[in-house]
């Protein structure tokens, strides 16, 4: 027992010392007995130490630690210089100018030359409206306007022959009053002769006869030119009133044929055909509703901001959107002008804030956008489109004024 003991004290002494005081075990040396062998012993795996584990978890930690300190720094300087002056709702929808076309004139539908979903351009026939008695129409109208014609020439050439006649007049009152002159010296000598007894009484009264005779023809003559040149103006009355009835004839002959233009159905503006009622062989009528045209180029965007974000919005600034149907691509535009009203304020039934109990609600004021032309001119945006709207505003920008529309 006491050269074991002694045995292991002395290999305790010969082990050499590490750091920590861990004492490294040396190989076992096989030793030779009188019993069985006995199996060797297999060496210790090295342990790792402790330190370099605590080590290694604190650098991960200060790294991600670092990385949200400036991840955060990050997103803080982003917002100081630009979030802050954002305003951004996604209560905004993609508009456009809407015509609703509808019948002026009555009849059957005989033709439709437009698809749903189909472009067309300003001044092209969509639809035609049997135009058979709007023909007829414009006929009659034109007739009457060809017989009003040949009553003003008729008038006309009656004003010629009258004046011709004022004319002849005229000419016989110079023959009579050449006629005065004669008659009025053969009365002066007939009135010498009868002083000095060379004439008779007879010639006298022949002379003054004669004489009075031209004078009352001369007067005959005057009152047959006033009154020929009366018939003049009496002609020019008639071929007035002759005039006027052709004016208000061809009113009615410009009415008919407007009425027969009418029976074509054109598209007002360049855009693309939607929500088509009409169909070949419908009745229509004045205000029968036949189908809708989308002006493309009118497209914008209307975004409904609450009351509250409206502080620095202005006309002019620009903005950034994304529509839904589009993913994560970015469009550009402009802030074109600001509702004078609340959506409510125009509804259908707006409310009554004076009756009953009140619970304040923000309300919200539409904003028209205009987008790039080049967005425009793609025609991909539909109305009624879902877009997300940022507005890059101005700090220092005062609220936008009635009536106020960038250019």
């Amino acid at each position: 027992m006491l050269d074991s003991s002694a045995a292991k004290s002395d290999a305790s002494l010969h082990e050499p010392a590490v750091p920590g005081g861990a004492p490294v075990a040396e190989t076992a040396q096989p030793t030779r007995s009188a019993g069985p062998a006995k199996a060797a012993v297999a060496p210790a795996a090295p342990a790792t130490p402790p330190a370099r584990r605590g080590t290694g978890r604190k650098r991960i930690l200060a790294l991600i630690a670092l990385a949200a300190v400036a991840t955060g720094g990050w997103y803080g300087m982003d917002w100081w210089t630009t979030g802050r002056f954002i305003v951004s709702t996604d209560d905004a929808y993609v508009r456009a100018d809407t015509t609703i076309l509808a019948a002026k004139a009555s009849g059957y539908v005989t033709e439709v030359l437009v698809r749903d979903n189909s472009a067309v351009k300003a001044g092209e026939i969509l639809a035609k409206i049997d135009d058979g008695d709007y023909r007829l129409a414009v006929e009659a109208a034109a007739a009457k306007v060809a017989t009003q014609d040949a009553v003003l020439a008729r008038v006309d050439a009656q004003i010629a022959a009258q004046q011709t006649a004022v004319q002849q007049v005229r000419a016989q009152l110079g023959v009579y009053e050449v006629d005065i002159q004669r008659t009025t010296a053969a009365l002066a000598r007939a009135q010498q002769l009868i002083r000095n007894e060379f004439a008779s009484q007879a010639a006298l009264d022949t002379a003054k006869a004669d004489r009075d005779r031209i004078l009352a023809q001369v007067e005959q003559a005057k009152a047959g030119v006033a009154s020929a040149e009366a018939q003049i103006g009496v002609l020019n009355g008639q071929r007035a009133e002759a005039e006027a009835q052709k004016v208000e004839l061809a009113n009615a002959l410009a009415r008919a044929r407007r009425d027969l233009d009418f029976t074509l159905v054109r598209s007002p503006v360049d855009g693309v055909v939607g929500n088509r009622a009409v169909q070949v062989g419908q009745f229509v009528q004045p205000g029968t509703r036949l189908l809708a045209v989308v002006a493309t180029a009118s497209i914008y965007v209307e975004a409904n901001l609450k009351e509250t974000q409206l502080a620095r919005v202005r006309p002019g600034e620009p903005v950034t959107l994304k529509v839904d149907a589009f993913g994560e691509q970015t469009l550009t535009g402009r802030v074109e002008s600001i509702a004078p009203a609340s959506g409510a304020t125009f509804s259908l039934l707006p409310p009554e804030n004076a009756t009953g109990n009140f619970t304040k609600i923000v309300q919200r004021i539409p904003v028209r956008i205009v987008l790039d032309p080049q967005t425009v001119a793609s025609g991909r945006l539909r109305p009624g489109m879902s877009v997300v709207v940022s507005i890059r505003t101005d700090r220092e920008a005062e609220p936008a004024r009635l009536g106020q529309v960038s250019r």
